[in-house]
């Protein structure tokens, strides 16, 4: 074969190998879109529902129907605050546009809600890791928002992705949570530090697995912490000695600090995940049990109250379902029942 014939044969296989990467690629996107579609299904029928009575009821722009816009918003759970900026500016397109057309009134409605949620907001979700050392995990949240199960879910997908993970069982107070996140290393195969003695400090447990994971060469170290709130000055004493531990072992850490919220809860999941806000530095929030809720809208009241990105949602029960967060899907997933249904 000539110099040529093999140059040609080697830009065909190349071709077709990206061909290949490209078709799964597509894939995977497609196996993701699902799961925003499914896990938001709820909050999607909602809104289609609600906008779609909004759309066939009214024709002009009126006291009653800024109202029912109004409405619409506090029940999709958006918040007062961010009801308010998201209703003046549908008031002020409907006006400008003189819109009549319930096609357009649907439209005008969907595109002021996420525009709310895009402008000045870091929609970034990516996590930062830095290669070839240990990276830092800590998890915060009250309890009973899923905070262990994140866990477990964030340890399942860095250990699909190749990562050495361990898991720090840094939650001292709750009777059962150590067990607990012993059980869910163990289904997943992972390394996990636990206490050496009942009511050993926190940081210290902190400090034996970033003690553990440097002679182990772990990726990945996540760090579970209390959830109580009853004394606040406790918490952010315990968590601000975590957080020197951490930085002692290593300046740039905690590489990111994850804050859980339960989307179930709403207005009153966000104001306890305020007061837990307050103590410690968060990078970024889980939103847990998505799929179970008919309120999407809690995500504009996240960016209202911590002006942080959603970097992971809970969107099933399984270990393989809490996905990173993305925008696209995410409004695609909301608003999929209006386009099937929207006319």
């Amino acid at each position: 074969m000539g110099i040529f014939s093999k140059l040609k044969d080697l830009l065909s296989r190349k071709k077709k190998v990206s061909t290949q990467i490209a078709q799964v690629n597509q894939e995977k996107i497609e196996i993701e879109q699902k799961k925003f579609d499914q896990g938001l299904k709820k909050s999607s029928s909602i809104l289609n529902q609600s906008i779609n009575e909004i759309a066939t009821k009214y024709r002009r722009l009126d006291d009653e129907l800024i109202e029912k816009i109004e409405e619409t918003l506090l029940l999709f759970d958006i918040g007062t605050s961010s009801s308010k900026k998201i209703l003046d500016a549908i008031v002020e397109e409907l006006k400008y546009q003189n819109v009549t057309d319930p096609k357009l009134i649907k439209q005008v409605i969907v595109d002021k809600l996420f525009i709310y949620y895009i402008q000045d907001t870091d929609v970034d979700s990516g996590m930062k890791f830095i290669p070839n050392k240990t990276n830092v995990i800590l998890v915060t949240g009250v309890n009973g928002v899923g905070k262990t199960t994140s866990i477990a879910k964030l340890a399942q997908k860095y250990k699909n992705e190749g990562h050495k993970v361990c898991l720090v069982a840094a939650d001292t107070f709750r009777a059962g949570a150590i067990a607990q996140l012993d059980v869910w290393a163990k289904r997943i195969g992972v390394d996990i530090h636990k206490p050496q003695k009942d009511g050993q400090d926190p940081a210290s447990v902190v400090f034996g697995g970033l003690d553990f994971a440097k002679k182990n060469n772990i990726d990945i170290l996540i760090c579970d912490t209390s959830g109580r709130l009853q004394n606040k000055i406790n918490l952010m004493n315990e968590l601000k000695k975590i957080d020197n531990v951490i930085k002692r072992f290593d300046g740039e850490q905690p590489i990111e600090s994850l804050l859980v919220i339960d989307a179930t809860t709403g207005q009153s999941g966000i104001n306890q995940a305020k007061a837990f806000n307050e103590v410690t530095k968060v990078t970024g929030i889980i939103l847990t049990k998505m799929d179970s809720t008919s309120k999407g809208g809690i995500i504009l009241s996240i960016k209202d109250a911590f002006n942080l990105p959603v970097k992971f949602m809970g969107l099933g029960e399984s270990l393989n379902d809490l996905e990173p967060f993305d925008l696209e899907m995410f409004i695609h997933g909301l608003t999929k029942e209006l386009e099937i249904n929207g006319e």
